[in-house]
C-alpha cells in the first residue's frame, strides 16, 4: 500500500538527519526550504516477524514498509511562495505528518529565527499550512457560490460548512480540530486540507537528552495539553552515529551509554505506523519466505488479498487463518490444525493484527 508519512518543520531541526537515519540514506539539508523533496522507503520493525522467522527457517523475510518524505524546511511566509507551493503540495500527498521540533542548542547550527523556541517554531510551521488551507477553501467556496445562485441546496449548504471551517482556521487552529457532520464532509474530503492530517511531534534534542528530555522538552508538552497528538523524543545526532555502525554489538553498546534500550528511531517507525492506523498481517509456510504485508484497520480478507495481488481479491474464494500466538505457542501450523486453532473465514471476515493468513482463490 503507497502510504507516506511526510517529515515537515522548519530548517535546521534535524529534519533531514532524521529522514537519513529511518531511510538509510545520505540525503542532503540546507537553509531556507531551496532543496529538493526527499523520497524514502522504511522497514517497520516487528519483532513478531523475527520470531516467525526463527520457527520457520524459510530463505528470507520480508518486512512490510511505508513511505518517508522529507519535505525542505518552510520558512515564515512560505505560503504563496512558489517554490513554497510546490513543497506545500508536497505535504498535501502525504497520509500523516512527523513534525520536528528544535529542542537542542549548538552554536554552530544558527537557528533561522534566531533562537531555540520549539513552541514558536511549531505555530509558525501550523500557520503556513493555515495559510496554505485558506487559499485551497476560498477557490472551494467560490465554486460553491456560484452553484448556489441556482438556490441549489447542496451548494448553499456547502457554502455554509466552508465558510464556517474558514473562520475555525482565521483563528489560527488546525482543521483537524474542526467539528464537522459525518453529512458535511464530502464538501472538504476532495481538498486535501494540510492542517487536517494526523500529526507526530518528534522533540530532536542533544545527545545527553535523549532519555529525559530537556527543558525546551518539558515546556513543548506543556503546550500540548489540550492536544491529542503523541510526541516522541529523539537525539537524531546519536541516531545518525548509530545507523553508522556496522555491528549490532557496537549498536547495542552505543544505545547503553545514551542510556536507551533501541534506536529511537524504531519507535518513531512504530508510531508513524500507528497513527496512519495501519495493521501488519503475515504470511508464512514453506521454505521460500515469510513475509509481512501492510492493510488499513477493518480490511476484510478479500481486500487484505488484493493487498498480495490483485487476482487473489478478483478470485478469493477463503482464508485460512492461525493467530499468531497460537503459531508461536504451537509452534507449526498443523499443531494449530490438530488444537483446532486453524480457522477458515469467508469474505466478511476482519483481518486482526498478526493474523497469519494463507489464501484460497480461483481465478
Amino acid at each position: 500500500m503507497a502510504l507516506k508519512c511526510g517529515i515537515i518543520g522548519l530548517s535546521s531541526t534535524g529534519k533531514t538527519t532524521l529522514f537519513n537515519c529511518l531511510s538509510g540514506t545520505k540525503a542532503s539539508s540546507g537553509l531556507g526550504g531551496g532543496f529538493k523533496t526527499n523520497l524514502g522507503q522504511i522497514e517497520v520493525p516487528d519483532k513478531r516477524l523475527d520470531k516467525l522467522y526463527e520457527i520457520e527457517k524459510p530463505q528470507k523475510k520480508v518486512p512490510t514498509t511505508i513511505e518517508i518524505v522529507d519535505i525542505p524546511g518552510l520558512v515564515k511566509g512560505s505560503a504563496g511562495k512558489k517554490e513554497s507551493n510546490k513543497f506545500l503540495t508536497d505535504i498535501s500527498q502525504t497520509d500523516a505528518l512527523i513534525h520536528v521540533v528544535r529542542c537542542f542548542d549548538d552554536d554552530t547550527i544558527p537557528h533561522v529565527e534566531g533562537s531555540i523556541n520549539p513552541i514558536r517554531d511549531k505555530e509558525i510551521i501550523e500557520l503556513e499550512l493555515i495559510f496554505k488551507d485558506l487559499e485551497i477553501l476560498e477557490k472551494k467556496l467560490d465554486k460553491y457560490k456560484k452553484a448556489s445562485k441556482s438556490a441549489d441546496k447542496d451548494a448553499l449548504r456547502g457554502v455554509e460548512v466552508i465558510s464556517d471551517l474558514m473562520k475555525h482556521l482565521e483563528n489560527g487552529c488546525r482543521a483537524a480540530t474542526y467539528i464537522i457532520d459525518d453529512n458535511d464532509k464530502k464538501f472538504i474530503d476532495d481538498c486535501f486540507l494540510l492542517s487536517m492530517k494526523p500529526v507526530l511531534y518528534v522533540c530532536n534534542v542533544d545527545d545527553s537528552s535523549a532519555v529525559n528530555g530537556n527543558k525546551y522538552v518539558d515546556d513543548f508538552k506543556n503546550s500540548l495539553e489540550d492536544e491529542t497528538s503523541i510526541t516522541l523524543i529523539i537525539a537524531a545526532h546519536a541516531e545518525a552515529e548509530i545507523a553508522e555502525l556496522d555491528n549490532e554489538e557496537e549498536r547495542l553498546e552505543f544505545l547503553k551509554d545514551i542510556g536507551v534500550d533501541e534506536p529511537g528511531v524504531n519507535k518513531l517507525i512504530r508510531e508513524a505506523y500507528n497513527l496512519l492506523d495501519l495493521r501488519t498481517f503475515f504470511t508464512a509456510g514453506g521454505s521460500k519466505e515469510v513475509r509481512a504485508w501492510t492493510i488499513k484497520k477493518g480490511m476484510s480478507a478479500p481486500q487484505a488479498a488484493g493487498v498480495i495481488h490483485s487476482d487473489l481479491e478478483r478470485g478469493f474464494i477463503r482464508a485460512e487463518v492461525i493467530k499468531y500466538d497460537d503459531f508461536v505457542t504451537l509452534g507449526s501450523e498443523n499443531a494449530c490444525k490438530s488444537a483446532g486453532k486453524y480457522k477458515i473465514e469467508g469474505k466478511n471476515y476482519i483481518v486482526q493484527d498478526g493474523d497469519i493468513l494463507n489464501i484460497r482463490f480461483n481465478v
